[in-house]
């Protein structure tokens, strides 16, 4: 039975069973994309994968999020959007299971584009059910799937290595990669009866092309500002471990640095969304939470192994400008349909962007030998996201801008 006919009390448990599916759902977000990099070596070695491959699967996720993140709206016109949330789920665990079994680099690149496709998928769908489900809880609902988010990027950070070297031997990394696909499959449970929701015509989202979208300011704004803020977050986990490293920190230190990056985004997350949806006007808090990014900056510039703690922590805080971008997704479009939309184009647009992001950082990187210059280049791109995240705040809809 739809939420949208049952009683009061039927109606309270559907939402309930809803928003447990989401909050599962965001869980699985990140795994598929950054589980591998802790054990990239070990990847390497066990599969024989080559410098070129291994740049390959480094930039498959930027890939998934760019195109097939485009027709996720599509596919949940077409299909509707629980039962396409469901086969996202189901790509994951496939994926991330299936990886994990293989003995060659493309088989290996293949099931990991498979996991990336569903995740990208639902990352672009769950604003949208979000403004289905929860029209009138959109920053308290998207505060919670974020948090989950952010457990899943950084558990997933810190606790692959440590499953594979509890296993030990030379495939130890099989089970490290191989476990976030039982967490995927335990999440796509809720999803199996999630989908009764497709029967009600009503849940299926109206078409709005992302052509449309691309024609309004709000639709290019939030794209622009999508990706310079994903930009920044790609360097950071990308760049800032071998940062570390060459100021004097351990590997083991280095990536716990970065570590210190994603967690301070999990209580945070719990908070912004809400704080942000509670105000018409989220400027002055988009203000406060970008302008970390150059403050930790200058840190790294001036005392990158003195200053490394309290840098990390200011970058986590710029970084939570991510899940404010997620919850304007949902309050600059009047309808489902609308958001679904909007947040197709700006994701589909935003990573694209964002990722000549590590690649710069590391050109730069490697013709200078050292880090000024890049971090320079990182503070100037603040202040275009700055100037575009006040825009995106000011009150506006994406239906009323629609050609």
């Amino acid at each position: 039975m739809s939420d949208h006919t049952a009683p009061p009390g039927g109606r309270t448990v559907a939402r309930w069973g809803i928003l447990v599916g989401l909050v599962l759902l965001a869980l699985n977000l990140r795994p598929a994309a950054v589980s591998v990099g802790p054990v990239l070596a070990e990847v390497r070695a066990g599969l024989s994968m080559s410098g070129p491959t291994a740049g390959l699967l480094t930039s498959l996720p930027v890939l998934a999020f760019a195109v097939v993140g485009a027709l996720a709206t599509w596919l949940a016109r077409t299909l509707g959007v629980h039962r396409v949330t469901l086969g996202a789920l189901l790509c994951v665990v496939l994926g991330l299971g299936g990886r994990s079994l293989v003995d060659g680099s493309p088989p290996f690149l293949a099931l990991s584009m498979l996991a990336l496709a569903g995740m990208a998928t639902a990352n672009v769908l769950l604003p949208s059910l979000v403004k289905l489900h929860f029209p009138d809880r959109i920053g308290r609902v998207t505060s919670l799937y974020v948090t989950a988010l952010a457990i899943g990027l950084t558990a997933s950070l810190m606790l692959t290595v440590p499953i594979a070297t509890s296993i030990g031997g030379p495939d130890g990394w099989r089970w490290g990669l191989g476990s976030w696909a039982v967490l995927a499959l335990v999440s796509a449970l809720p999803w199996l009866r999630l989908v009764a929701h497709d029967l009600h015509t009503g849940d299926r989202p109206r078409g709005i092309g992302l052509l449309e979208v691309a024609r309004t300011r709000i639709g290019v704004v939030m794209a622009l500002f999508f990706g310079l803020q994903s930009l920044q977050a790609y360097v950071a986990f990308g760049w800032f471990a071998q940062l570390w490293r060459d100021s004097g920190y351990s590997p083991t230190q280095a990536g716990l640095l970065v570590g210190v990056i994603a967690a301070v985004g999990i209580p945070l997350s719990l908070w912004l969304p809400a704080a942000a949806a509670r105000r018409e006007d989220q400027r002055m808090l988009l203000t406060v939470v970008i302008a970390c990014y150059p403050v930790g900056y200058l840190g790294l510039l001036v005392a990158p192994y003195d200053l490394a703690v309290l840098s990390a922590v200011l970058v986590g805080v710029g970084a939570t400008t991510f899940p404010l971008i997620l919850t304007l997704i949902g309050l600059r479009s009047r309808t489902p349909a609308g958001t679904a939309a909007l947040s197709g184009f700006t994701q589909s647009v935003g990573y694209l962007l964002a990722a000549l992001g590590p690649f710069a950082v590391g050109t730069i990187y490697e013709h200078t030998g050292g880090w000024t210059w890049p971090l320079l280049l990182l503070t100037a791109l603040s202040v275009p996201q700055l100037a575009l995240g006040r825009y995106a705040a000011r009150p506006a809809f994406l239906e009323d801008q629609l050609p």
